[in-house]
């Protein structure tokens, strides 16, 4: 097992120097080869870790929890590998060449950054991992150089820099919590903070949880930090975008529940599901409003991610423990759910040469297969049958409703069908409404029905088909795996 983890973690970055140096056609194949290679490494690690952790040296620890992350991330790595290698135009000229190399090997380097966020062994270490996939994801939202790209990456950077200094702070902080324990010298594996954690400082650690929701949320999008992300989504190329999306905004969810696993063993349950309901309510709310005014379709799945980190959130404010379940099986059918969508976005913006959906109309009549397959995504994400989201959900709403809590089980429902009716009109507006007859000359008369990619097409299907698979009946082994990654967050205490 231990060598399944080195490889993984190498694997990602060794493929980032060869994307600089092979031809472009080469890298394109060994992209998708390598993102699907790391899928089956996660898959094969799950096992291993149903029973206890599994360790490479003194900064690798990987458990159920790392797990789940991981499964997500590198799922979404070998999709979007195979999304890019139809999406990308190949342009032979030599800047072609030179924008297609800096970008396979930007868009390695960062899911190898996602990679390792779970796979590190401490607080400090992954904080680093967190950093680091800021600055590559930053330069990869500036990618296409642009005035919106760039004003959005250097928002982006300014915002997650301020937020990654409070989680900074944070860490500094149960550093410090520990050290009545263990001492003034101590390392912050995981281990050693979950074995003392429960005689820390219980006001120094509720500061300490408190900023990490704050600055790691600031990464995951929670209300009042989220500001970034609508414009790093809407501007950062498609393929960009479905990670930051279904993987980014993961991570740093992961971040805050290592905080979270210490807060419930130094305080208790109370506080930290308080912050988390608080937090929660008002990111979902914020998030229904806003998709029932978009009118860009990369904003509008930007703010249905800030939407399910809101929904994980409040999942996470309940103590029953299937409701823990349904949070990390949520975060996986996220990933699923949200790649797809924003690579049917991708192929919809490629064919009518815009993100403004009152000027896309017949969506399905033009893209007779990733149109329909959309649609889907879009379903999915709202938590429609039989797709993981609707499964996922439903465990927390049923979390929620058996205890003292089922008021706000009840505001979860109104508001996600709220949001459902935003994005619902994006469906009906944009892929399902007749095309309107196009002037001759303009735009629109020059689209022609087909696909842009059949690669496209397969992404999407792979996306749905796992989407599928998690609402109808998950494997059994996935089932242990989030049943153990609930167990070690304490979920029934």
């Amino acid at each position: 097992m231990s060598a399944l983890v080195v490889v993984l973690v190498c694997l990602p970055f060794l493929m980032a120097i060869v994307a600089c140096v092979v031809p472009i056609d080469v890298t394109r194949h060994l992209t998708i080869v390598v993102g699907v290679t790391t899928f089956a490494l996660s898959i094969g690690l799950i096992p291993g870790v149903t029973h206890s952790s599994v360790t490479a040296g003194g900064l690798i620890r990987v458990d159920s929890l790392s797990v789940v992350f991981l499964l997500a991330v590198t799922f979404l790595y070998a999709t979007t590998a195979i999304f890019v290698r139809g999406y990308l135009p190949l342009d032979p000229s030599a800047a072609g060449r030179v924008y297609g190399r800096r970008f396979y090997a930007g868009l390695n380097l960062f899911c190898w950054s996602l990679v390792i966020v779970p796979l590190v062994n401490g607080l400090a270490l992954l904080w680093i991992a967190i950093e680091i996939t800021t600055v590559v994801s930053a330069l990869l939202v500036a990618i296409d150089d642009t005035e919106g790209a760039s004003e959005a990456a250097w928002k982006y950077i300014l915002i997650a820099s301020l937020g990654l200094g409070i989680a900074l702070f944070a860490t500094i902080m149960m550093y410090y919590a520990g050290t009545s324990v263990l001492g003034s010298s101590y390392n912050l594996s995981y281990p050693t903070l979950l074995a003392s954690a429960a005689h820390f400082h219980p006001d120094v650690v509720r500061f300490a949880f408190v900023l990490a929701v704050l600055g790691y949320g600031t990464k995951m999008g929670l209300f009042p930090v989220h500001t970034w992300l609508p414009d790093a989504h809407s501007e950062a190329p498609t393929p960009v975008s479905a990670l930051l999306s279904g993987a980014l905004l993961a991570v740093s969810f992961y971040a805050i529940l290592r905080f979270f696993q210490i807060a419930v063993r130094t305080l208790g349950p109370t506080f930290p599901r308080d912050v988390f309901l608080i937090f929660g309510v008002a990111t979902l709310l914020l998030a229904t409003l806003y998709l029932l005014s978009q009118r860009d379709m990369k904003r509008m799945l930007a703010y249905s991610s800030v939407e399910h980190m809101g929904i994980l959130a409040i999942g996470m404010s309940f103590s029953a423990p299937i409701a823990v379940v349904g949070v990390l099986l949520q975060v996986m059918a996220h990933a699923a759910a949200k790649g797809t969508a924003f690579f049917g976005v991708g192929s919809v913006v490629r064919k009518f040469g815009s993100k403004d959906m009152s000027k896309i109309r017949g969506g399905v009549g033009v893209l007779p297969w990733s149109g329909p397959m959309l649609i889907l995504s879009v379903l999915a994400l709202s938590a429609m049958p039989p797709f993981g989201i609707f499964r996922s959900e439903f465990l927390i709403v049923y979390g929620g409703l058996r205890e003292p809590r089922d008021t706000v089980a009840a505001i979860l429902v109104v508001l996600v069908t709220l949001a459902f009716f935003g994005l619902s009109w994006f469906t009906t507006q944009t892929m399902l409404s007749p095309s309107v007859p196009p002037v001759e000359g303009s735009p629109e008369a020059q689209v022609v029905k087909g696909e842009v990619s059949n690669w496209i097409v397969v992404s999407m299907a792979v996306g749905l088909l796992a989407l599928l698979l998690l609402g109808v009946h998950p494997p059994s082994q996935l089932s242990h795996l989030l049943d153990r990654a609930a167990y070690e967050l304490r979920a029934a205490r």
